[in-house]
C-alpha cells in the first residue's frame, strides 16, 4: 500500500509536524525482519516563506500562501500511484482565510482521504465552520482523539457518525530510568514540575509560578521546569512579551532558584528523559476549548502523574484515578492539590501507574496499525458510483427559497446596493443596476410561485427606474440614501440591464398599471438603442427585446431594432475570433455568457442560421474555459482572461454564474437537449459550494448570497447583485426543472396516443 500523507514535517517546529512523521513511521508496517511492506510519501506545509532541508520521504512541499502550489501537490498526489491521502488538519497551517486552500486540494483527489482533526471548534467562525463542514464532507474517514470531539462534529458540524473513528493521539515508544534521568539533569535532589510545549498565553504557566510560594513552604525542593519556544504566532505578532512577563513574576515573586524556563524545542529522545526525571507534569491551560493535547497524551505515555486543568481532552483522559483537575487559572487550588500529591506519595505513585498503564496501548507502533487497518477497510470497500440520473437537477440540494435578505435590503425607496455581512450599508445608496435586477427578479418570482411579497416589491423597484429616467430618455444610475442624483448619465451596462428587466415585465407584468408603467419608461429609452457601443449593454438591450418581443411579435419596428444589435453583437465576433479564440472581444471578462445568452434570445425571433451558429460556438467556447472537473470555475475579475495569457481565478462573482445559468437554460429551450440542464445545475451548484475554493456563497442564516470569492477565501458582504443573482439562479433551476419533465410528460403522452 502506498499512503501519501500531507502536513506539517522536520525540522519544522511544530507539533503536527512531530505527529505526521511519528504516524508515517508507525505506519511502514515493518516485518519481523524490518522490511516495510508500505510505502510513504510526504507533502510538508511551509510557513512565511521559511525553507525547510527536509528528509528523504518529502516529495514535494507547498508554500502556505501559493494557492496553485495545491493544486499542484494534488496533481502530483494523483499521478504517484498512492492508494490513500492522510491529511492532519489544524487551523493555522493552511492558506487563505481559515484555511480555505485546503479546499480546492482535496477536491482534486482521486484517492480515499482520512482527515485527522486536531483540532475542533465549539464556538467556530462562519468560516471556519464552513471549511470544516466541507473538509468532513470529502473526507471517506475523519478520525479524531477524544469522545468529546466526536459529540462537537455531530451535534455542530452535523458530521455522520458513521464517517468518524476515534483513534488516541499517539506517542513514541521511549522510556528512561527515572533516578538516572534525574541524575543526568541533577535533579536527583529535586522534586521536579514540568510543562512543555509551545508558550503562548493561553498556556497559563504563570497559574503555576503564583502557586509556587505556596508549595515551597511545605516543599523547597521543588523545581518548576518550563520547556519550549515561543509560539511562533505569538513571536511574530507579540514578541517575547508573554515571556519577560514570566521572568518578571518570577522575580518579583522571589522564585529565581525554583523556576527555569528554556527556550528551546528539544528532540523527543531529550524530552522523554525529561518527562521520565518529573515527578508531576502540569498543564495549566486557561480555558476549555482544547479537543486534543499532544503533551498531555505524551506525559501519560512516559508514566507521569498529570495535574491539569479540566479543558476537554483532559477532562477526558485523567479519569479512573489516571491524574488530577484543578480550576482554570486558580492558583491556590494548584497548590493544595500539588501539596497533597507531595505529602501522599503513595497516591502519586498509583496515578503513575494507572497512566503509564494507559500510554502502553497508545504508543505509536499500536496506534500506526490502527491507521493501517482503517486504510484497509477504506480500500476493501471502496465507494460505488452512483447511478446516472436523467439529469442531474435535484431540487433536494436546494435551500428554501426565499426573500428574506431582499426584503431586509429594500426600502420604500428601492434596493440598497451593498451591505456589510448581511445588513444594509445605507452609506452606498441605490444604483440602477440593482433596482432592474431586483425588478426581474420579483416578476420571475410573482410569475412562478405567485408570492405576494414579490408583488409587493414590484412597484418599489419599477417606481426607482421610473425616477432615475432622463426627460431624453437615459438613465441615471446611482442615488445617495438621502435620495440625491449623484451622476447624470449612468453607464451603459446599467441601461441594459434595464431594458432587460422591463422587457421581461411587459410580457409578464402581473395587472395593467404595472404593464402600462414598464411599457412607457421601455419606450422613452428606445432612442438610445442605436446608440450603444459596450457589448454587454448590447447584450442585455438584445435580451430585453426578445422578451418584449414574444408578446408582441407584430411590432415590426422593433424586430428591425433587434436585428440591428444582433449583427452589432456578431461583428464584434467577427473581427476578434480566430479558430483557438471563438469569442467577441481579445479577453474573456466579467459577465461573459450573457454574450451568447443575447444571441440564443434572438435567434428565437431572428431565423438566422448564422445567429444560433455563433451563440452555440461561443457557449461552447466559454463552457471549456469554465466548466471543467464536474463544476464551474468563473473567469475572476482580479485580472480577468486575455487571450494568451494566464486566467483569472481569483474576484469570482455571483453574476458571472448567474449569466451560466441562464445560457444553458436558454440553450435546453432551444434544443431540447438535457445535458444543457446538466450544465446549467453545475453552473448553479456554484453557489453552493461546488466551486473553486468548495465554499458555499449562500449564507443559510441571512438568506443572502456573498459577494464572491478573494484569493483569501470568502468576501462575506451580502449586497443585492450577488444575493439578485443567487435568486435568478435560483428560479430558473425551477423553471427548468418544470419545463424538463413537462417536456417528458407530453411526450409521453404522444407516444401512448400513437399506441
Amino acid at each position: 500500500m502506498k499512503l501519501a500523507y500531507i502536513g506539517t514535517y522536520p525540522p519544522r517546529e511544530c507539533g503536527i509536524g512531530t505527529f505526521t512523521q511519528n504516524l508515517t513511521q508507525s505506519m511502514l508496517g515493518l516485518d519481523k525482519n524490518g522490511v516495510q511492506q508500505n510505502e510513504v510519501l510526504v507533502v510538508a506545509m511551509d510557513d512565511n516563506h521559511q525553507q525547510y532541508v527536509y528528509p528523504p520521504e518529502v516529495k514535494l512541499s507547498i508554500r502556505q500562501d501559493q494557492q496553485t502550489d495545491y493544486l499542484e501537490a494534488a496533481n502530483f498526489i494523483n499521478l504517484s500511484g498512492s492508494d490513500i491521502c492522510i491529511l492532519e488538519h489544524e487551523f493555522g497551517i493552511y492558506g487563505g482565510l481559515s484555511g480555505v486552500y485546503i479546499l480546492p486540494f482535496l477536491h482534486r483527489l482521486n484517492i480515499p482521504i482520512i482527515v485527522t482533526l486536531h483540532t475542533i471548534l465549539d464556538s467556530p467562525s462562519y468560516n471556519e465552520k464552513a471549511i470544516l463542514k466541507e473538509i468532513c464532507k470529502m473526507a471517506d474517514k475523519i478520525v479524531v482523539m477524544s469522545q468529546k470531539a466526536i459529540l462537537f462534529l455531530t451535534n455542530i458540524y452535523n458530521v455522520s457518525q458513521e464517517k468518524i473513528i476515534l483513534i488516541e493521539h499517539g506517542v513514541p515508544d521511549i522510556h528512561f530510568d527515572k533516578q538516572k534521568s534525574k541524575k543526568e539533569f541533577k535533579l536527583n535532589k529535586k522534586k521536579l514540575l514540568l510543562t512543555f510545549g509551545f508558550i503562548g498565553r493561553n498556556k497559563g504557566i504563570e497559574t503555576v509560578i503564583k502557586a509556587l510560594p505556596e508549595i515551597i513552604k511545605k516543599h523547597p525542593q521543588v523545581l518548576y521546569i518550563v520547556i519550549g519556544k515561543t509560539h511562533p504566532n505569538v513571536l511574530r505578532h507579540n514578541g517575547e512579551e508573554y515571556r519577560n512577563y514570566l521572568q518578571l513574576l518570577i522575580k518579583n515573586l522571589h522564585l529565581k532558584s525554583h523556576v527555569l524556563l528554556l527556550n528551546e524545542f528539544i528532540d523527543e529522545n531529550e524530552l522523554f528523559k525529561y518527562l521520565s526525571a518529573c515527578d508531576i507534569y502540569i498543564t495549566p491551560y486557561l480555558n476549555e476549548a482544547q479537543i486534543t493535547s499532544g503533551t498531555l497524551s505524551y506525559a501519560m505515555g512516559a508514566g507521569c502523574a498529570v495535574v491539569s486543568t479540566p479543558y476537554w481532552h483532559a477532562a477526558e483522559l485523567l479519569t479512573e484515578e489516571r491524574g488530577r483537575l484543578f480550576d482554570f487559572n486558580n492558583s491556590t487550588e494548584l497548590a493544595k492539590t500539588l501539596n497533597q500529591l507531595f505529602d501522599h506519595p503513595g497516591t502519586m505513585k498509583k496515578i503513575q501507574a494507572n497512566a503509564y498503564e494507559y500510554g502502553k496501548n497508545i504508543i505509536w507502533p499500536k496506534i500506526g496499525k490502527k491507521y493501517i487497518h482503517l486504510a484497509n477497510s477504506l480500500l476493501a470497500f471502496p465507494k460505488q458510483k452512483l447511478e446516472k440520473k436523467e439529469t442531474v437537477i435535484d431540487l433536494m440540494l436546494l435551500p428554501p427559497f426565499s426573500l428574506t435578505h431582499i426584503k431586509r435590503l429594500t426600502d420604500d425607496t428601492g434596493i440598497i446596493q451593498h451591505a456589510k455581512f448581511g445588513i444594509p450599508n445605507l452609506k452606498e445608496g441605490y444604483c440602477l443596476d440593482d433596482n432592474a435586477r431586483a425588478l426581474l427578479m420579483v416578476s420571475m418570482t410573482y410569475k412562478q410561485k405567485k408570492d405576494f411579497n414579490a408583488l409587493e416589491l414590484m412597484p418599489i423597484y419599477l417606481s426607482y427606474i421610473h425616477y432615475m429616467q432622463n426627460k431624453d430618455g437615459s438613465f441615471r444610475n446611482f442615488l445617495s440614501f438621502n435620495r440625491n442624483f449623484l451622476d447624470k448619465v449612468g453607464s451603459e451596462d446599467s441601461f441594459g440591464r434595464t431594458i432587460w428587466a422591463l422587457g421581461y415585465l411587459i410580457g409578464n407584468a402581473p395587472n395593467d398599471a404595472y404593464y402600462q408603467t414598464g411599457k412607457l419608461v421601455f419606450f422613452d429609452a428606445v432612442p438610445y438603442f442605436k446608440e450603444l457601443k459596450s457589448i454587454r449593454s448590447i447584450a442585455n438591450t438584445i435580451i430585453g427585446i426578445s422578451y418584449y418581443l414574444q408578446t408582441n411579435p407584430g411590432d415590426d419596428g422593433m424586430t428591425e431594432i433587434l436585428k440591428n444589435l444582433t449583427y452589432k453583437l456578431i461583428d464584434h465576433y467577427d473581427n476578434n475570433h480566430s479558430n483557438d479564440w471563438k469569442w467577441f472581444e481579445s479577453l474573456l471578462a466579467y459577465d461573459n455568457g450573457i454574450l451568447p445568452l443575447a444571441l440564443l434570445h434572438s435567434a428565437q425571433i431572428v431565423h438566422d442560421p448564422k445567429i444560433i451558429k455563433i451563440g452555440m460556438e461561443t457557449m461552447d467556447f466559454l463552457t471549456e474555459h469554465t466548466l471543467k472537473d464536474g463544476s464551474l470555475s468563473v473567469i475572476g475579475n482580479k485580472k480577468w482572461y486575455v487571450k494568451d495569457g494566464e486566467r483569472s481565478f481569483f474576484a469570482q462573482q455571483p453574476i458571472d454564474a448567474m449569466a451560466m445559468v441562464l445560457m444553458f437554460h436558454q440553450a435546453f429551450l432551444l434544443t431540447g437537449q438535457k445535458e444543457y440542464l446538466n450544465k446549467l445545475f453545475t453552473s448553479f451548484m456554484w453557489f453552493l459550494g461546488e466551486n473553486d475554493l468548495r465554499m458555499s456563497l449562500y449564507d443559510f442564516e441571512t438568506k443572502g448570497c456573498c459577494d464572491g470569492f478573494e484569493n483569501y477565501g470568502i468576501n462575506r458582504n451580502q449586497g443585492a447583485e450577488s444575493s439578485l443573482a443567487y435568486l435568478i439562479s435560483h428560479l430558473t433551476v425551477l423553471q427548468a426543472y418544470e419545463e424538463f419533465y413537462q417536456s417528458n410528460d407530453a411526450n409521453t403522452s404522444e407516444k401512448d396516443r400513437a399506441l
